[in-house]
């Protein structure tokens, strides 16, 4: 019996339309849907009427329940890997299965789809041309030397960020990258979508009299020097 495939597949990261047909076809067809959390993931599927059984596959336990998905890979099951929201792997669970994987000439297959760093960089404003994607930045060790390794790259930066974080890291940027031109997009492809534009000073000044909320994703404009 061949071996089956691992589909890796992007999923909505706010409005549940942004799914494609291929996506919810592969989930249909797959034995198994390993998912980052069951309990989320049960929403998308209840919605999209997908029954197919779900296992519970994050980073607190890849090392436990990476073996025994490519047993039933290599026994011929077909399995779909998804993350709470967006497209896996990016700040999300899956590097480690996907490399087990293809360390086993598994077949993987990606089923793109909603991602929130492009999402955001095609509505900022910022040269898309080149950017570099950051995820999500120490909170202590090694936080200062990033940034400081960060001021000299010429790209637009993306970054991931709690919302409760988000004044810190806008002190940060001002400390050792500059007023740059920063651009945060919060909530995005929700009912608040709301994308905030301005140097950092700027921003920073707007956020002493208003909170943010939701998932937000900060671009930095690149060092023009």
């Amino acid at each position: 019996m061949p071996a089956g495939k691992l589909y890796i597949v992007s999923t909505p990261i706010g409005n549940l339309g942004d799914f494609t047909y291929r996506a919810v076809e592969v989930l249909k067809s797959v034995q198994l849907i390993a998912a980052e959390d069951t309990r989320v993931s049960g929403v998308l599927l209840k919605h999209y009427e997908i029954k197919n059984p779900m296992l519970s596959y994050h980073d607190h336990n890849k090392e436990q329940a990476t073996p025994g998905l490519l047993r039933k890979l290599e026994g011929g099951d077909d399995i779909a890997l998804i993350s709470d929201a967006g497209t896996p792997l990016i700040s999300d669970p899956g590097f480690f299965l996907v490399r087990a994987a293809v360390a086993q000439n598994i077949e993987v297959v990606p089923i793109p789809g909603a991602s929130a760093m492009l999402a955001a960089l095609v509505a900022a404003g910022l040269p898309s041309d080149r950017f570099t994607f950051e995820g999500f930045l120490p909170r202590k060790k090694g936080r200062q030397t990033r940034f400081k390794m960060l001021a000299e790259d010429p790209r637009t930066i993306i970054l991931y960020e709690s919302p409760h974080r988000v004044g810190r890291t806008l002190k940060d940027i001002g400390e050792h990258m500059g007023d740059r031109q920063v651009v945060i997009g919060r909530e995005i492809t929700k009912k608040f979508e709301e994308f905030i534009r301005g140097s950092v000073s700027e921003i920073r000044e707007q956020l002493d009299t208003r909170s943010i909320k939701g998932e937000v994703v900060i671009m930095i404009g690149g060092n023009k020097a």
